[in-house]
């Protein structure tokens, strides 16, 4: 990406090279391809160097626009602060009824927006329901036919159920939107030659056959 500048200031962004006029002049796309980086810069044409340090993971934060600025020859684009998702439902309240906010299907104390922790349980409830879903029919054979689960099914689904209870806790006990994403952050418990990465929350077991 390119910036024109003009009196110190960011007057043009190019996403991609395209033709563009400069006062009087009309310059053709190939100019970004072909100029050397003085020759662009001698008209004002800056390439865009990024600064990601305030960019976060859009899956726990909602971050701001770029902003470009023009400083010591380079036009640098950087974001500012993110800000977390909420981590925990929202309801509604008296408040928002007595400012007429509050829809006419809705009550006070009824869900207003879902939170993180509330759509990460329905996630986890969903995988496990489809690693259970593997094994029903040995549970369904069994309602039918009285032949017996194998051992090491049933201890599979309750390796599952009991897993997924402690995720839940822990997800339910996050206190922030960065716990909630420290919980997913996998990390190196191993050795540089021989990592092992795992994150916080765990994992939900495989069968073993």
């Amino acid at each position: 990406m390119y910036a024109l500048v003009e009196s110190e200031s960011v007057t043009k962004i190019f996403s991609y090279p395209k033709g563009f006029n400069l006062g009087d002049i009309q310059y053709p796309s190939d100019i970004f391809i072909k100029w050397s980086t003085e020759e662009k810069e001698a008209i004002g044409i800056y390439e865009i160097v990024f600064d990601n340090s305030n960019k976060k993971d859009e899956k726990w934060y909602i971050n701001t626009n770029q902003s470009f600025d023009f400083a010591d020859g380079t036009v640098t684009a950087s974001y500012g602060t993110a800000t977390p998702k909420a981590h925990a439902d929202s309801l509604w309240t008296q408040q928002d009824s007595d400012d007429g906010d509050l829809p006419d299907d809705k009550d006070v104390g009824d869900l207003k927006t879902e939170g993180l922790k509330t759509q990460l349980i329905r996630t986890l409830k969903q995988q496990v329901a489809g690693i259970l879903a593997d094994t029903d029919w040995y549970v369904t054979r069994k309602s039918e036919k009285s032949t017996a689960i194998p051992s090491n099914i049933s201890t599979h689904r309750d390796a599952v159920r009991t897993k997924q209870a402690s995720m839940e806790t822990a997800i339910t006990n996050a206190a922030d939107t960065a716990a909630l994403e420290t919980l997913y952050t996998y990390v190196n418990t191993g050795t540089e030659a021989d990592p092992v990465y795992a994150r916080p929350l765990g994992e939900l077991p495989e069968l073993e056959i």
